[in-house]
């Protein structure tokens, strides 16, 4: 007899796992059904969290009532805001974790929920009825009954039945391919050639709901591949899997194998090596930067010739695979396959790469698998509305002709979507659809108040001349009359807290809230113009794009997409959008472009 639950969830990947938790969150009763209980949650290429997006990605699932931000938080070796140096929109929180702490974390708090149940096994076949999935069964002779979510993961036991019954499905199939680099013993390494980043100083939690105890840190180090690896490289290319045949699929075009590098950037001096600890109760190091389907000995050759690696000792060598996707343009906007009603794609399965990025699609998953059991209309999340709606809108409009990789180039509306602001944009929705506990949503509104509060206070209060000096004083300027606090804080180098204590208001609230204020002041005209351009781009569809538009002139566009859509010649903005490699941004500069280039010639 087949056991029944609302929604079944297919792999324990990072989609899996948020599908899952999003589904239980929401009531349903649940089934998390893996080929392995142990890889829960596992770290399966880099241990590594966040960066550029894929951290914004994280705190929008957090927002949600997602996992991934508070297994990290448990998590965290190290922590870094990328991008310090440039605008809020691009700061990008990373962490190094620990794998075994990631996983047992990740396991703990998807054991919190009483209506998901945790099981192994290995689908076979979906059951069902007519055009509609009515459950799975599995290779040793179990049933389960409704909605599916298929969301594994490379590195898995593969699911060869459960993939060849989907494609006989009528569903099309190809084929994409990932890889590692080695890893080595950390105490075979000479610290004295490799340069050490230490993280940030601070206090910083990827979770808004919750506080969890930091791990001791540990350093990253820093070291190159230079001219000796590249002619080890070249020396033994044909016997990569990637370049002698053995693999043929295409990999992701941002994570590129050490042959990739030395064959499309033969000018490159030399690649960055980074040396990141695996966990702290390990020596080994994770050798980002070294991916390779090269044979095990000439791995280690090339280690050897990387300072510092001379005498490393290979602990793990590098490796490549190829793996089955779907093309997502299968899809519907809520992530359920057109062809099998019921059935929902998410992760990898969808031609993502990334653990963030296969989360984000999980939440997505999970929220409309429960809708569409309940009979409810679909959650879509708008690009101006989160990074996950960036992304599923790219993939299911655009498709993948490679490895698909989040960035904040992606966005049009990158200030909108700032990672410090992503329970501002995502937590009224979360509370909406009833994801959150009464105490999450009471912690919430909470912080959500003190930033309006300090809005608010520094819209209203004025600050003297006398007042702003000794804070202005470092910046070399100084007030000539009284100025709310609101507008001196626009300023270069001028922080919030310091002004309005200056102005004696004294201000409780933690540095994070503070912090997140104060971009909505500095910023303030800035978000205002991207407000309106997100209200403007909504009715850009039906923009007509002249045939002859000198497209391989318009140097504002991307590379990638001034090729693209030389050759294509789309006849309207919308066909523009759904030409693989064509950005947002790529977009709104072609708006730009064809009103310059129309008064040119008229």
């Amino acid at each position: 007899m087949a056991m029944e639950y609302d929604v079944i969830v297919v792999g324990a990947g990072h989609a899996g796992t948020e599908a899952a938790v999003m589904s239980a969150r929401l009531g349903a009763k649940t089934l998390l059904l893996t080929s392995n209980l142990d890889t829960i949650g596992q770290l399966s290429c880099n241990p590594a969290i966040g960066g550029i997006a894929k951290g914004t990605v994280v705190r929008e699932i957090d927002a949600l009532g997602g996992i991934m931000g508070r297994a990290t938080d448990r998590a965290t070796i190290q922590f870094r805001m990328l991008n310090r140096s440039k605008g809020p929109a691009v700061w990008a929180p990373r962490a190094q974790c620990d794998r075994t702490l990631y996983r047992r974390a990740a396991r703990a708090l998807l054991e919190r929920f009483p209506n998901l149940e945790l099981t192994q096994g290995m689908v076979s076949r979906l059951i069902l009825e007519g055009t509609q999935v009515a459950g799975v069964a599995t290779s040793d002779g179990r049933g389960f009954t409704d909605t599916q979510i298929p969301a594994g993961r490379a590195g898995d036991q593969p699911a060869v039945a459960v993939a060849q019954h989907i494609e006989s499905l009528g569903l099309t199939v190809s084929r994409f391919k990932t890889g590692t680099p080695p890893r080595v013993d950390g105490r075979s390494v000479d610290w004295s050639k490799v340069e050490r980043q230490d993280g940030d100083q601070t206090a910083y939690r990827f979770s808004f709901y919750e506080r969890a105890e930091r791990p001791p840190q540990v350093p990253c180090w820093i070291t190159w591949a230079g001219e000796a690896v590249k002619d080890i490289v070249r020396r033994h290319l044909k016997e990569s899997a990637l370049y002698g045949g053995a693999i043929a699929a295409r990999g992701p075009r941002y994570c590129p194998s050490v042959e990739d590098k030395i064959v499309k950037f033969p000018d490159a001096q030399r690649h960055q090596v980074f040396l990141e600890p695996e966990g702290l109760d390990t020596h080994e190091l994770y050798v980002n930067g070294l991916s390779t389907s090269l044979p095990v000995s000439v791995q280690l050759e090339f280690l050897h010739a990387v300072p510092g690696l001379e005498r490393a000792r290979l602990t793990r060598p590098g490796y490549a695979i190829e793996y089955d996707y779907y093309p997502p343009t299968q899809l519907t906007p809520w992530l359920e396959t057109k062809a099998i009603e019921r059935l929902f794609f998410a992760g990898q399965i969808n031609g993502t790469t990334g653990y963030e990025e296969a989360a984000g699609q999980g939440v997505v998953a999970g929220i409309n698998a429960v809708r569409r059991v309940r009979g409810l209309e679909p959650v879509l999340f708008a690009r101006d509305e989160a990074y996950i709606g960036v992304l599923v809108d790219d993939l299911i409009t655009r498709g993948v002709d490679e490895p698909y990789r989040l960035f904040t180039s992606r966005s049009e509306f990158r200030l909108l979507l700032r990672q410090d602001n992503a329970l501002r944009r995502l937590a009224p929705l979360a509370e909406r659809l009833q994801l959150l506990t009464a105490q999450e949503w009471r912690d919430a509104e909470r912080r959500l108040r003190e930033e309006e509060l300090l809005l608010d206070t520094a819209r209203e209060t004025t600050l003297s001349p006398d007042q702003a000096a000794r804070v202005l004083a470092p910046t070399g300027t100084a007030l000539a009359e009284p100025e709310r606090v609101a507008t001196v804080a626009r300023r270069p180098g001028v922080g919030l807290r310091a002004l309005l204590e200056a102005a004696g208001v004294a201000v409780s609230c933690d540095d994070a809230v503070v912090a997140s204020a104060e971009i909505e002041l500095k910023y303030d005209g800035y978000l205002a113009r991207e407000r309106e351009a997100a209200s403007r781009l909504a009715e850009l569809a039906g923009f007509v794009l002249p045939v002859e538009l000198p497209y391989l002139e318009l140097r504002s566009l991307a590379t990638e997409a001034r090729q693209k859509l030389d050759r294509v010649r789309p006849t309207s903005l919308a066909q523009a959008a759904r030409i693989p490699g064509v950005s947002p941004s790529d977009l709104h500069n072609l708006v730009v472009e064809t009103a310059r280039w129309r008064r040119r010639v008229a």
